[in-house]
């Protein structure tokens, strides 16, 4: 699949602000340290369509980016941010709540962790619940740039074993070197690309 078009539509903190053209919706999910708006503006080869803030914890909102006119890629807040009050955090987890239990239009959620540690209590959580709702399980590993090939083999295997998926439901892959874009890509998207391409008759 090649990203022909991508733009930012709008942020959201509740489900009427949301988009209302009925596009199925893949959901990016992870701390918030993870790197998600880098590695969105990396698949998408925009330098700055995601916003990347030198402060964990700063994407508050559901932004929603609408991908080749056919579907959303959305970016939800990220968790496990220390400094966040407590009333913040139930905020946010409110919202997410919200987002990930109600919207008929999401089809998949895509769980980024961080390729050079193990994922945490609140990764396995998220992989959990991901799992219980019956969404297909893939798994980016990010920041690999970061890891030589033997520390990338061995924290592989902690992964998997911490999130208890198999090898084909992670990917590793960093923002910065781009190595396995168009993997990356095909295999987050290409099930519901398929779908939207199909002629109507």
């Amino acid at each position: 699949m090649e990203i022909k078009q991508s733009e930012f539509i709008t942020s959201a903190v509740s489900g009427a602000q949301y988009p209302k053209d009925n596009r199925p919706e893949i959901a990016f999910v992870g701390r918030s340290n993870v790197g998600k708006s880098s590695i969105i503006n990396a698949i998408t080869n925009r330098k700055a369509l995601a916003k990347v803030g030198n402060t964990p914890g700063k994407t508050r909102l559901i932004n929603f980016f609408l991908i080749n006119n056919l579907f959303y890629l959305v970016d939800l807040p990220g968790y496990g941010y220390a400094k966040v009050s407590k009333a913040e955090k139930e905020k946010w987890g409110h919202l997410m709540e919200d987002y990930l239990t109600k919207r008929q239009e999401l089809k998949k959620v895509v769980l980024l962790v961080d390729s050079r540690h193990k994922p945490t209590e609140d990764d396995v959580l998220m992989l959990n619940w991901i799992r219980h709702h019956g969404y297909p399980i893939q798994v980016v590993a990010t920041k690999s740039d970061k890891l030589s090939k033997n520390e990338i083999r061995k924290n592989r295997q902690v992964i998997l074993e911490t999130l208890k998926i198999a090898e084909s439901e992670l990917i590793f892959f960093s923002s910065t070197n781009k190595v396995g874009r168009e993997e990356l890509i095909n295999t987050i998207f290409h099930d519901i690309v398929q779908q939207e391409e199909v002629p109507n008759n």
